[in-house]
Protein backbone atom coordinates (compact mmCIF):
# COMPACT_ATOMS: atom_id res chain seq x y z
CA UNK A 1 0.00 0.00 0.00
CA UNK A 2 1.16 3.28 -0.63
CA UNK A 3 2.41 5.46 2.35
CA UNK A 4 0.17 7.99 3.73
CA UNK A 5 1.17 11.57 3.11
CA UNK A 6 2.89 12.97 6.86
CA UNK A 7 0.35 15.07 8.57
CA UNK A 8 1.03 18.63 8.57
CA UNK A 9 1.60 19.83 12.17
CA UNK A 10 -0.82 22.78 13.15
CA UNK A 11 1.31 25.67 14.96
CA UNK A 12 0.58 25.68 18.74
CA UNK A 13 -1.82 29.57 19.30
CA UNK A 14 1.04 32.30 20.41
CA UNK A 15 -0.60 32.66 24.40
CA UNK A 16 3.25 33.82 24.94
CA UNK A 17 1.80 36.87 22.44
CA UNK A 18 -2.10 36.79 24.11
CA UNK A 19 -0.27 37.65 27.63
CA UNK A 20 2.31 39.89 26.38
CA UNK A 21 -0.43 41.75 24.74
CA UNK A 22 -2.95 41.54 27.92
CA UNK A 23 0.31 43.00 30.30
CA UNK A 24 0.73 45.70 27.30
CA UNK A 25 -2.97 47.08 27.34
CA UNK A 26 -2.76 47.06 31.56
CA UNK A 27 -0.17 49.40 31.58
CA UNK A 28 -1.65 51.32 28.96
CA UNK A 29 -4.80 51.35 30.81
CA UNK A 30 -3.40 52.65 33.76
CA UNK A 31 -1.31 55.10 31.73
CA UNK A 32 -4.57 56.59 30.65
CA UNK A 33 -6.46 56.65 33.32
CA UNK A 34 -3.67 57.17 36.33
CA UNK A 35 -2.44 60.51 36.59
CA UNK A 36 0.82 59.66 37.82
CA UNK A 37 1.14 57.12 35.20
CA UNK A 38 0.33 59.84 32.63
CA UNK A 39 2.90 61.96 33.88
CA UNK A 40 5.53 59.39 33.70
CA UNK A 41 4.65 58.25 30.25
CA UNK A 42 4.81 62.22 29.12
CA UNK A 43 8.33 62.16 30.80
CA UNK A 44 9.88 59.50 29.71
CA UNK A 45 8.31 59.40 25.97
CA UNK A 46 11.21 62.56 25.60
CA UNK A 47 13.61 60.14 25.58
CA UNK A 48 12.57 57.73 23.09
CA UNK A 49 13.67 59.75 20.27
CA UNK A 50 16.85 60.41 21.79
CA UNK A 51 16.85 56.20 21.87
CA UNK A 52 15.73 55.82 18.42
CA UNK A 53 18.77 58.45 17.18
CA UNK A 54 21.40 56.70 18.96
CA UNK A 55 20.21 53.36 18.13
CA UNK A 56 19.84 54.13 14.23
CA UNK A 57 22.86 55.95 13.57
CA UNK A 58 25.18 53.90 15.60
CA UNK A 59 23.59 50.52 14.20
CA UNK A 60 24.11 52.06 10.18
CA UNK A 61 27.89 53.14 11.03
CA UNK A 62 27.95 49.74 12.98
CA UNK A 63 26.89 47.86 9.79
CA UNK A 64 28.81 49.80 7.27
CA UNK A 65 32.13 49.21 9.61
CA UNK A 66 30.88 45.81 9.85
CA UNK A 67 30.93 45.46 5.98
CA UNK A 68 34.58 46.49 5.68
CA UNK A 69 36.11 44.04 8.32
CA UNK A 70 33.46 41.16 6.69
CA UNK A 71 35.33 42.00 3.34
CA UNK A 72 38.80 41.76 5.08
CA UNK A 73 38.41 38.76 6.72
CA UNK A 74 36.79 36.69 3.23
CA UNK A 75 39.82 38.65 1.71
CA UNK A 76 42.43 36.49 0.03
CA UNK A 77 45.17 38.58 2.03
CA UNK A 78 46.07 36.79 5.17
CA UNK A 79 47.22 40.13 6.88
CA UNK A 80 44.10 41.29 5.74
CA UNK A 81 42.29 38.42 7.57
CA UNK A 82 44.37 38.05 10.28
CA UNK A 83 43.96 42.07 11.26
CA UNK A 84 40.20 41.30 11.04
CA UNK A 85 40.30 38.31 13.24
CA UNK A 86 42.13 40.30 15.71
CA UNK A 87 39.50 43.46 15.84
CA UNK A 88 36.35 40.96 15.86
CA UNK A 89 37.94 38.64 18.72
CA UNK A 90 39.10 41.43 20.66
CA UNK A 91 35.78 43.70 20.34
CA UNK A 92 33.58 40.73 21.26
CA UNK A 93 35.50 39.69 24.17
CA UNK A 94 34.85 43.57 26.17
CA UNK A 95 31.53 43.76 27.41
CA UNK A 96 29.85 46.64 25.70
CA UNK A 97 29.41 48.78 29.40
CA UNK A 98 33.31 48.21 30.03
CA UNK A 99 33.67 49.37 26.17
CA UNK A 100 31.61 52.21 26.47
CA UNK A 101 33.32 53.36 29.56
CA UNK A 102 36.88 53.20 27.52
CA UNK A 103 35.40 54.89 24.48
CA UNK A 104 34.04 57.61 26.52
CA UNK A 105 36.80 58.57 28.80
CA UNK A 106 39.85 56.77 27.02
CA UNK A 107 39.21 57.17 23.34
CA UNK A 108 37.46 60.52 22.77
CA UNK A 109 40.23 62.07 24.71
CA UNK A 110 42.89 60.30 22.64
CA UNK A 111 40.70 61.19 19.49
CA UNK A 112 40.77 65.08 20.15
CA UNK A 113 44.60 64.59 20.55
CA UNK A 114 45.07 63.32 17.56
CA UNK A 115 42.85 65.87 15.74
CA UNK A 116 44.52 68.89 17.12
CA UNK A 117 47.50 67.03 16.14
CA UNK A 118 46.68 66.82 12.56
CA UNK A 119 45.35 70.67 12.21
CA UNK A 120 48.61 71.65 14.03
CA UNK A 121 49.48 73.96 10.64
CA UNK A 122 46.03 75.68 10.83
CA UNK A 123 45.96 76.21 14.59
CA UNK A 124 49.48 77.44 14.18
CA UNK A 125 48.26 80.24 11.62
CA UNK A 126 45.13 81.08 13.91
CA UNK A 127 42.91 79.66 11.38
CA UNK A 128 40.74 77.60 14.02
CA UNK A 129 40.32 76.87 17.73
CA UNK A 130 42.08 74.29 19.10
CA UNK A 131 39.17 71.11 20.07
CA UNK A 132 38.31 70.33 23.10
CA UNK A 133 37.38 67.24 25.00
CA UNK A 134 33.78 69.25 25.99
CA UNK A 135 33.51 69.64 22.37
CA UNK A 136 32.89 65.40 22.04
CA UNK A 137 29.13 65.35 24.02
CA UNK A 138 28.71 62.36 25.43
CA UNK A 139 25.52 60.88 22.62
CA UNK A 140 28.57 61.22 19.91
CA UNK A 141 30.58 59.11 22.56
CA UNK A 142 27.91 56.43 22.98
CA UNK A 143 27.16 56.09 19.71
CA UNK A 144 30.42 55.55 18.52
CA UNK A 145 31.26 52.82 21.27
CA UNK A 146 27.75 50.71 20.21
CA UNK A 147 29.06 51.46 16.58
CA UNK A 148 32.51 49.52 17.20
CA UNK A 149 31.10 46.99 19.65
CA UNK A 150 28.35 46.02 17.15
CA UNK A 151 30.43 45.86 14.02
CA UNK A 152 32.04 43.11 15.45
CA UNK A 153 28.78 41.35 15.79
CA UNK A 154 27.85 42.63 12.65
CA UNK A 155 30.79 41.62 10.45
CA UNK A 156 30.38 38.06 11.28
CA UNK A 157 26.86 38.14 10.18
CA UNK A 158 27.90 39.69 6.73
CA UNK A 159 30.99 36.84 6.35
CA UNK A 160 28.87 34.25 7.40
CA UNK A 161 26.21 35.07 4.58
CA UNK A 162 29.32 35.89 2.12
CA UNK A 163 30.93 32.58 2.56
CA UNK A 164 27.03 30.78 2.27
CA UNK A 165 27.34 31.86 -1.47
CA UNK A 166 28.04 28.41 -3.97
CA UNK A 167 32.02 28.92 -4.40
CA UNK A 168 31.18 27.53 -8.04
CA UNK A 169 29.16 30.94 -8.65
CA UNK A 170 32.12 32.92 -7.96
CA UNK A 171 34.36 31.01 -9.65
CA UNK A 172 32.28 31.02 -13.33
CA UNK A 173 31.88 34.90 -12.89
CA UNK A 174 35.34 35.48 -12.37
CA UNK A 175 36.15 33.09 -15.25
CA UNK A 176 33.95 34.98 -17.64
CA UNK A 177 35.87 38.32 -17.12
CA UNK A 178 33.80 39.91 -13.73
CA UNK A 179 35.95 42.01 -11.50
CA UNK A 180 36.07 41.20 -7.66
CA UNK A 181 33.99 44.15 -7.10
CA UNK A 182 31.38 43.31 -10.22
CA UNK A 183 31.14 39.47 -8.69
CA UNK A 184 30.36 40.82 -5.35
CA UNK A 185 28.07 43.44 -6.32
CA UNK A 186 26.05 41.48 -8.96
CA UNK A 187 26.49 37.59 -7.21
CA UNK A 188 27.64 37.31 -3.53
CA UNK A 189 25.97 40.26 -2.61
CA UNK A 190 22.00 39.61 -3.80
CA UNK A 191 22.11 36.14 -2.11
CA UNK A 192 24.19 36.83 1.31
CA UNK A 193 22.00 39.78 1.69
CA UNK A 194 18.74 37.19 1.46
CA UNK A 195 20.54 35.17 4.60
CA UNK A 196 21.91 37.85 6.72
CA UNK A 197 18.65 40.04 6.31
CA UNK A 198 17.10 37.82 9.58
CA UNK A 199 19.76 37.88 12.07
CA UNK A 200 20.82 42.03 11.15
CA UNK A 201 17.15 42.50 12.05
CA UNK A 202 17.87 40.52 15.60
CA UNK A 203 20.98 42.75 16.21
CA UNK A 204 18.86 45.80 15.77
CA UNK A 205 16.54 44.52 18.19
CA UNK A 206 19.10 43.94 20.55
CA UNK A 207 21.00 47.59 20.21
CA UNK A 208 17.64 49.36 20.93
CA UNK A 209 18.09 47.28 24.63
CA UNK A 210 21.89 46.95 24.94
CA UNK A 211 21.48 51.41 24.05
CA UNK A 212 20.24 51.42 27.51
CA UNK A 213 24.09 51.30 28.76
CA UNK A 214 24.15 54.72 27.40
CA UNK A 215 22.31 56.21 30.47
CA UNK A 216 25.80 55.16 32.52
CA UNK A 217 27.01 58.61 30.57
CA UNK A 218 24.13 60.74 31.34
CA UNK A 219 22.83 60.51 27.80
CA UNK A 220 18.96 61.90 28.05
CA UNK A 221 17.46 58.01 27.19
CA UNK A 222 14.21 56.46 28.07
CA UNK A 223 16.13 54.40 31.11
CA UNK A 224 18.20 58.16 32.11
CA UNK A 225 14.67 59.67 32.15
CA UNK A 226 13.36 56.85 34.12
CA UNK A 227 16.28 56.66 36.59
CA UNK A 228 16.04 60.85 37.25
CA UNK A 229 12.11 60.66 37.47
CA UNK A 230 12.22 57.87 40.13
CA UNK A 231 14.86 58.86 42.12
CA UNK A 232 12.88 62.35 42.37
CA UNK A 233 9.52 61.06 42.91
CA UNK A 234 10.38 57.69 44.91
CA UNK A 235 7.79 56.14 42.25
CA UNK A 236 10.08 53.22 41.42
CA UNK A 237 7.54 50.40 40.50
CA UNK A 238 5.55 52.78 38.25
CA UNK A 239 8.05 54.79 36.67
CA UNK A 240 10.14 51.50 35.35
CA UNK A 241 6.49 49.68 34.65
CA UNK A 242 6.36 52.44 31.93
CA UNK A 243 10.51 52.29 30.92
CA UNK A 244 9.84 48.36 30.55
CA UNK A 245 6.71 48.82 28.16
CA UNK A 246 8.10 51.01 26.13
CA UNK A 247 11.33 49.02 25.60
CA UNK A 248 8.87 45.96 25.23
CA UNK A 249 6.54 47.98 22.49
CA UNK A 250 9.53 48.75 20.17
CA UNK A 251 11.54 45.37 20.85
CA UNK A 252 8.41 43.10 20.17
CA UNK A 253 7.05 45.31 17.43
CA UNK A 254 10.47 44.90 15.75
CA UNK A 255 10.93 41.35 16.62
CA UNK A 256 7.65 40.34 15.09
CA UNK A 257 8.55 41.94 11.60
CA UNK A 258 11.62 40.58 11.92
CA UNK A 259 9.73 36.90 12.39
CA UNK A 260 7.42 37.55 9.19
CA UNK A 261 10.45 38.81 6.89
CA UNK A 262 12.04 35.36 8.08
CA UNK A 263 9.46 33.47 7.05
CA UNK A 264 8.30 35.13 4.10
CA UNK A 265 12.10 35.04 2.83
CA UNK A 266 11.73 31.24 3.59
CA UNK A 267 8.51 30.58 1.15
CA UNK A 268 10.26 32.61 -1.55
CA UNK A 269 13.00 30.05 -1.36
CA UNK A 270 10.62 27.36 -1.80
Amino acid sequence: MPASPPKSRSKPFPWWLLAIALLGLLTLWAIVADAGYAEIFHTLTKGVITTLWVTLLAFALASALGLVVALARTSPNPWLQQVAIFYVEIIRGVPILVALFYVAFVGAPAMVVAANWVLTPLLSQGWIKALTVREFDFTARAIVALTVCYSAFIAEIFRAGIEAVDRGQIEAARSLGLSRANTFRHIVAPQALRTILPPLGNDFVSMIKDSALVSALGVQDITQLGKVYSSGSFKFFETYNVVAFLYLTMTITLSLLVRALEKRLKQSDR
